[in-house]
């Protein structure tokens, strides 16, 4: 692309390029303000476990499983257009949010929300990597990457701030205007390039992936609230292995599948896929439990809570730079690595300092941990196009993203039904001849660390020992996702170690 040299049509880049940094910066602060106003939602607007968790979960759920079918739209249509409908989107829904007196119709419009992210995102990514070129775009993409960063590290802290000082509503209503502005800004400053000639998109590869993807994540979900044999579970266990097998069919019988999954069987690559599934467990999910504990377990203000949670965010401003300067004498491959191992390490440390209830502590082990996952996170990316040939690239980046992005839904919701079956066990344990159904609801309430909402439902027992019972499942998943850290550091360092083959 050439460069852009009459000031005029570069104050229109700079004006496009701001908005799409803003924009992209909108989406950690949803995905954090959503996890902080629980507890003020919860206590305004009451409702069920299911209902409050679908506020992180419903958003993640579109988020992750619609990114993939927002890239091919960005792709093939105006990505201009998919960017202000993803931004008008987001408005709506967030103001929506803001106005509403229902968990239930909450939950639908933070869905709505997670669509609308995935619109946004990928219209202005295709939109950023259409303004620039050459080296001037890796610049462009890296501050996007900050940006992110920036967001997810001081999001809960601003998000806290509002929702101590004024009321949740506010946190929805701040993100309604500043996506409207960003989105004018956007409708005046973006301009779509011509049309270009390229391969059909494969819609049918696409809606397969995304139902296979959907049915997963609400299958996952919905498990801590009814269980492994109830029928719902069931049928999103059939839609699943139905639409994937389907997708899996697909793309071996068609030209251009919207991904080829022989990139599966690139060991390299592979090993490069198992980065971002690392850091969804040692970073991401800990983006929402550890709010959810502090401000549940340990009744610490949504303020205070932000606050410890930068022990484990701030890293992520510094460590990525790190890890690009150590290139210089390291291989990345080995670099990320050893931040997963750091992280794993971070993590026993954690899990160690609940059991002893100390803060102090616990601050200081979400400091190494999330040292450890900025480390590959700055490289993954540069990793994944470097491990296909050139004509691959594009696709390879697709693939790395969409796992990045539905990893994490999938994570969460994997922790999220963790801890509802760790705390199903302890309370067995201590509550034997309680009806199993009262129980169980209960164990619900606990993954969230409701311990009002437990305690209603089990008066024979004391709030001191449901917080007992939440710490020790804390404890064992810090321990479980450790050892899944761990894994997958060694199975990395293994599969990267198998050479390139660009094909």
């Amino acid at each position: 692309m050439a460069e852009i040299s009459s000031p005029s049509l570069t104050g229109v880049r700079i004006s496009a390029t701001l908005a799409i940094l803003l924009a992209a910066l909108l989406l950690p602060l949803s995905f954090t303000g959503g996890v902080v106003t629980t507890p003020a939602i919860s206590h305004a607007l009451h409702g069920g476990p299911l209902s409050l968790a679908w506020l992180t979960n419903g958003f993640m759920l579109t988020f992750g499983s619609g990114l993939l079918a927002a890239g091919v739209a960005a792709d093939k249509l105006r990505y201009k257009r998919v960017f202000i409908a993803g931004l008008a989107l987001f408005s709506l829904s967030s103001l929506l949010i803001a106005l509403t007196d229902s968990t239930f119709t909450l939950g639908i419009y933070r869905a709505l929300q997670g669509i609308a992210a995935a619109l946004t995102l990928a219209g202005g990514a295709t939109a950023l990597a259409h303004l620039y070129s050459g080296p001037a775009r890796t610049r462009a993409f890296s501050l996007l990457g900050t940006l992110f960063g920036v967001g997810l590290a001081f999001g809960p802290l601003l998000m806290g701030v509002i929702t101590d000082a004024f009321s949740w509503r506010w946190v929805y209503a701040l993100l309604s205007t500043l996506a409207a502005i960003v989105g004018l800004v956007g409708q005046f400053s973006v301009v779509s390039a011509p049309a270009t000639h390229s391969p059909p998109a494969d819609i049918r590869g696409t809606a397969l992936f995304s139902l296979a993807l959907l049915a997963l994540t609400t299958t996952l979900i919905l498990l801590p609230q009814y269980g492994v044999s109830s029928s719902a579970a069931i049928v999103g266990i059939v839609v699943t292995l139905l639409a994937g097998w389907r997708f899996i069919r697909h793309t071996q019988r068609i030209a251009h599948p919207v991904f080829s999954l022989s990139l599966l069987r690139q060991p390299h690559f592979a090993g490069v896929l198992l980065l971002p599934v690392a850091t969804c467990y040692c970073y991401v999910v800990l983006l929402i439990v550890i709010p959810l504990f502090l401000m549940g377990a340990r009744h610490v203000s949504e303020t205070q809570s932000a606050i410890i949670l930068l022990s484990l965010t701030a890293p992520m401003l510094l460590f990525p730079s790190v890890a690009a300067g150590l290139t210089r004498w390291f291989d990345a491959g080995k670099i990320s690595v050893a931040g997963l191992l750091l992280a794993t390490l971070g993590l026993f440390g954690m899990g160690y300092a609940i059991t002893l209830n100390e803060l102090t502590l616990l601050a200081f082990s979400m400091v190494i941990t999330g040292a450890g996952a900025a480390l590959p996170w700055g490289l993954m990316d540069g990793l994944a196009v470097s491990a296909v040939s050139v004509d691959r690239a594009g696709m390879a980046a697709g693939l790395f993203n969409t796992v990045r992005v539905a990893g994490e839904g999938i994570a969460l919701a994997i922790v999220m039904a963790m801890l509802a079956l760790l705390n199903r066990f302890g309370l067995q344990q201590r509550l034997p001849d309680v009806d199993v159904v009262t129980r169980d609801n209960a164990a619900v309430w606990l993954s969230g660390s409701h311990i009002h909402q437990a305690q209603e439902l089990l008066p024979q027992i004391s709030a001191s020992l449901l917080r007992l019972n939440v710490q020790h499942a804390y404890q064992i998943l810090l321990y479980g996702l450790a050892a899944i850290t761990f894994g997958c550091a060694n199975a990395v360092g293994i599969l990267l170690k198998q050479p390139v083959k660009r094909e």
